[in-house]
């Protein structure tokens, strides 16, 4: 990724903060093996500010859309808190195998993390609160659309547990659509299909949320369209 194109991807920018929409396939920052992330190529995004832009929370390496960064310490410490404060509200989009049995409802599953070692990683449901580690996580979904057996979810997480989204649609019977952690790893689905599709901050007082509208990105269009979605 080079300079125009991460600037191609701001879809805001105000004195606070940036918002991109981050491609899928790149993670947000430096990992265990290496290779190119987006954390840098952040000072294209300083406009003139003394300190290069911070992430304010993630994105899995295979999700796009809408990705918060924040432009300074005040900003980073202010959004910190609002994303630890579940204070933010995310709608993402997901492709997924099969559909749940209602067409709407809420997914109350507290998450625990397995590991094998550092490098290997999932997270999985918890037998319960009282189990170590345990995490609560709840997210509620809705059906937007349907053709054979994929499924349009819009999905809003109301926690920010790693890998929620995923564990949960799983656990509905329904997996995410190229998720090879938790969906089904025998079949090359291609690119993951969850993407971040809009976030709304209360970043001002006495103004209205600042909403933010990432486009469906082109790996998953094909199926969004077969769904019902009219771009």
């Amino acid at each position: 990724m080079n300079e125009e194109d991460l600037l191609s991807r701001l879809i805001y920018r105000d004195a606070m903060m940036l918002v991109l929409d981050k491609p899928a396939g790149i993670p947000v920052h430096k990992g265990t093996g290496g290779g190119e992330n987006l954390e840098q190529h952040f000072s294209a995004l300083q406009f003139g500010l003394p300190r290069i832009p911070a992430l304010a929370h993630r994105l899995d390496r295979d999700t796009s859309g809408c990705l918060v960064l924040g432009r300074h310490r005040q900003a980073l410490h202010k959004l910190g808190n609002m994303f630890a404060g579940n204070r933010i509200k995310k709608t993402y989009w997901a492709v997924v195998t099969g559909a749940p049995e209602a067409d709407s409802g809420i997914i109350d599953l507290p998450l625990v993390k397995q590991s094998e070692s550092h490098k290997r990683w999932w997270m999985k449901p918890a037998d319960s609160m009282e189990q170590k580690g345990a995490v609560t996580s709840v997210t509620h979904y809705k059906m937007m659309g349907r053709a054979g057996n994929l499924s349009w979810l819009e999905l809003e997480p109301k926690t920010g547990r790693t890998h929620q989204l995923r564990v949960h649609c799983a656990h509905l019977g329904c997996p995410i659509v190229g998720d090879k952690i938790y969906g089904e790893k025998d079949v090359d689905q291609g690119m993951m299909q969850l993407h971040a599709r809009a976030i709304e901050i209360p970043l001002y007082e006495k103004k209205d949320p600042i909403a933010v509208t990432a486009a469906a990105p082109q790996h998953m269009t094909e199926n969004l369209s077969a769904c019902g979605y009219l771009p």
